[in-house]
This record gives C-alpha cells, structure tokens and sequence, in this order.
C-alpha cells in the first residue's frame, strides 16, 4: 500500500484548527425566550347606561394626554400602571359625537374605534350616544331614501369634483310624479359628504317623512369650494376678504350653471323658485344667504345655520335686497347657538335685516360651532319648507 507521508501536517494542523473552532467547554444551548403577551384590548369609547362614556387611549410614553370632545373643552385625561389614559364623561345628550385625542400636543385619532368623522383637514372619530328612544337623525324602521354619488367636471372652477342626491322613500325614476328640492350646503373643511356621512341627513329626512312632517323632497349637497385654495390656507383664509369671496362667486355660479341644470335634466324635480330651497352650515350657511338672498328668481326659501365668512359690508353684499324680498321669500331662517363664536356676527346680519325691512325668524339655541346645533337645525327647518306659502312652481 502506497503510504502518503506528506499528508500527516495537513491531517494534524486540520484537527488543532477545529479544536480552536469549539470552546473547551460547550455553553448550554440558549433557551427559547418566552413570548409577550400581547396587552389586553382596548375598549374605547364604552357608553354607560347613564349616557356617560369612557374613552381609553395606550400611550405609555405620553407626557399628557387630552380628550377633545365635540362641544366640549379640552379635558385631561389619566394614566394608568398599564400606560392606558381614560376619562369618563358626565352624562351626554343623546348624538353623535366627534372626538380626537391630543397626546403631547398630537392631534391623535382612537384606533380601538373604527367609526370616523369625515374631514378634509381634520382626523376624528365619532361616538354614538343613544336616548331611551330613537332621535330624528337615528336609524329606525321607517322606509328609508337612497344616497347618490356623482363626479363631474367643473369648467367654472376648473377641477373634477362631486356632489350628492339624496331621493325620498318611494321616488320612482319612471314615474311622472315630481318633487321639490332642497340644496343643502356643508362648513368650511368638510367634503360634499359632510351632510350624510357626519350630518346624517338623509335619516333626518327619512325619519321626518315617515312622520308626516316634512314634505317628501329632493336633497342635494354640493362640494361648497369655489376657490379650492381657501382649504389649503386653513382657517387663516378668512382674514383675506378676496379669498372668501370669490370662494362664494365661483361657489355660486358652479351650483346655478352646473350642478342645478344636471339635477334637473336627471331627476323629476319641480324646477320653479317656490320648489327650490337653500340652506347651509358656516361656510354653507354664509353661501347660502349669498347665493338664495342674491337670486330671489331661484330660490323662495333660504336657510343658515351658524353662518360664517360673510363680508362685514351688507350693503354691497346684498346691494338689492329691500323689503320687496318679504313677497318672494316664505321662508328667511337664520339660525346660531349662543354658546358659537358666531353668535355676534350673525345677530348683527340679523339687525342689519331688520333695518332693511326684511323679514326672517331668528332661531337661537344653546351649543356650540358644532354638528349637533347643526342637526337639530335641520330637524327644525326642514318642516317648514314646501308647505302651503308655495309648494308649486
């Protein structure tokens, strides 16, 4: 046998290099770590029988954390041991409220909470607070309307934009029976939906129908931005008078030259002025005062809620408006909560009115600049429209 001896170096420098590769004395191997615990879920908000809700928010890290509650204050919240922050409420009205958290100055939505509040600049989520019976805006066992989507092309504006029609329970596209119309106007900041996704419009109108309280109509809710850069300069926008204004120009030429000839080529509507309401909140509510008070041949019926972004000079504003409006309008609303930062400028349109010789009903109630003034106003002013003053064209 042919012997190698050559090989023997290699053989042993080969067996002294894989001893340096293992320790003398081999570590026990590791044991597997125990898996964590996920932390127990969150329930948030959690209403009380008593209407009180609770509202929970993990944030271990946070420094401070803020409860900012629809028509409420600001409210500091408390941390738990598990770095969990809640608050409970006194008791609510019964609502929808909207709610965010602010967690060392963030604005913060509640992720244990799927139901938003739509916004085109701000992120909240909204809470549902029951009464012991069924409000005008909750769901109930009534026929209810459908909700419309559509998407066109604005040449006035110069953008794609939408709006929404909502039709009345047992509005047949086939039949020759034909219903009024109301244009109903959304707040600075939010989208065309604003009145059905947070407003809940369409249930306040089904609900009031089913009731016999309100005349079975048309609603449709327009994107309210004639000038989209006003969104883009926040609420700042407003101390601009140009802005504001040929925000509501270009609003009101895309609504009478657009929007309205559309709706009344799609649907059976009845097209005359004593068919035709206008009404809106904030932005919407100062659009519609613009836009109805402005043209009397088109609309008889105007309401606003907490209007807001109207130029100090009414005069020029509403260069012809006089006491010949009172045998046009049946129908001047103006509508506000006392509590609103809007409260003075919307008394003091009121005052100028009455020195014009024009009449209107003045509407004040206790709240806020919020959804639930916002709501009830609707509830209220909806019934008065289309009765007997001119229901016809």
């Amino acid at each position: 046998m042919k012997r190698y001896p050559w090989l023997l170096p290699i053989f042993i420098t080969a067996i002294v290099v894989s001893g340096w590769a293992q320790s003398p004395a081999a570590a026990p191997a590791a044991r597997p770590q125990q898996a964590q615990q996920p932390p127990a879920p969150i329930v948030s908000p959690e209403v009380h029988p008593d209407r009180s809700v609770t509202f929970r928010f993990r944030d271990p890290n946070a420094k401070e954390v803020m409860l900012n509650l629809e028509g409420a204050k600001p409210q500091p919240m408390q941390k738990d041991d598990q770095g969990v922050w809640s608050i409970t409420t006194a008791p609510l009205e019964p609502d929808y409220y909207g709610y965010s958290f602010v967690a060392d100055g963030v604005n913060l939505v509640d992720p244990s909470n799927s139901l938003m509040k739509t916004n085109l600049l701000f992120q909240s989520n909204m809470v549902h607070v029951p009464g012991a019976t069924p409000e005008v805006w909750d769901t109930t066992d009534v026929p209810h309307g459908v909700v419309h989507h559509y998407f066109y092309h604005s040449a006035v504006v110069g953008d794609d934009r939408d709006y929404f029609v909502y039709t009345p329970p047992g509005y047949d596209p086939t039949s020759d029976k034909r219903y009024p119309v109301l244009y109903l106007l959304h707040g600075y900041s939010d989208g065309a939906d604003g009145w059905t996704a947070v407003g809940r419009a369409n249930f306040i109108l089904d609900n009031l129908i089913a009731q016999g309280k309100a005349k079975p109509m048309i609603v449709v809710m327009p994107l309210g931005y004639g000038a989209p850069e006003i969104l883009r300069r926040g609420f700042g926008a407003f101390r601009e008078p140009s802005l504001p204004r040929r925000n509501m120009e270009k609003f009101g030429e895309a609504l009478l030259t657009e929007v309205m000839p559309q709706v009344e080529q799609n649907y059976h509507v009845l097209a005359g002025r004593n068919s035709r309401a206008i009404a809106g909140l904030s932005m919407g509510g100062a659009e519609s005062l613009y836009v109805g008070l402005n043209h009397l041949d088109h609309f008889a019926w105007v309401g606003s809620y907490s209007a807001g972004g109207l130029a100090d000079d009414y005069n020029a504003e509403f260069a012809s408006l006089d006491s010949k409006a009172n045998d046009q309008l049946h129908v001047l609303w103006i509508a506000c909560g006392t509590e609103d930062h809007l409260i003075e400028p919307n008394r003091k349109f009121r005052d100028w009115l009455t020195s014009k010789g024009v009449k209107h009903t003045d509407i004040e109630t206790p709240g806020m600049h919020t959804w639930m003034v916002w709501r009830r106003n609707l509830a209220n002013f909806a019934p008065l429209l289309f009765q007997s003053e001119g229901g016809t064209p």
